[in-house]
């Protein structure tokens, strides 16, 4: 398997869980399965918002707990795709390994350094790989825009 595409999102305007749930939707949109991976006292508040985090929907999930091959968003605390996902959404300063999805969302909030300090020390190690990267960062009215990494000055003849 190739080396993941890593994406990584930077809260500045909302909540980790006003955030998470467009993301979650357009991976469902895309017939993505999708592990959410974080520690359990998020994955119990996500368990809840994402079943009301707007009236005319819900997002289906489950968590790893229970019949994890039947949920097409499954939240669990460790980094693996017992739903058969393909893409791994990281909370909490999570990690995974560079080759074990095929897309990894690494989603942090930008008033959490330690977060910060993770997808910092994530997003080193995936490019210097020679890896995927891109980084978003979250508008003021919720959506995301992309900030492209300089590519390297072409050297010049002597």
């Amino acid at each position: 398997m190739a080396a993941a595409e890593w994406w990584f999102y930077h809260i500045e305007h909302t909540s980790l869980d006003a955030a998470i749930a467009p993301l979650i939707e357009k991976c469902l949109d895309r017939k993505w399965r999708v592990v959410v991976v974080a520690h359990d006292d998020t994955l119990e508040r996500l368990n809840k918002s994402l079943w009301t985090f707007r009236e005319d929907s819900f997002l289906p999930h489950g968590r790893a707990r229970t019949d994890a091959a039947k949920h097409p968003i499954l939240l669990s605390t460790e980094a693996t795709a017992t739903n058969g996902a393909k893409v791994a959404l990281l909370l909490d300063g999570s990690d995974v390994g560079m080759e074990t999805f095929e897309r990894v969302m690494v989603v942090f909030d930008g008033g959490d350094e330690t977060a910060r300090a993770k997808a910092r020390q994530q997003y080193k190690a995936v490019t210097d790989a020679g890896g995927g990267a891109r980084y978003f960062q979250q508008e003021r009215g919720g959506g995301w825009k992309e900030f492209k990494r300089p590519e390297p000055a072409a050297s010049q003849p002597d």
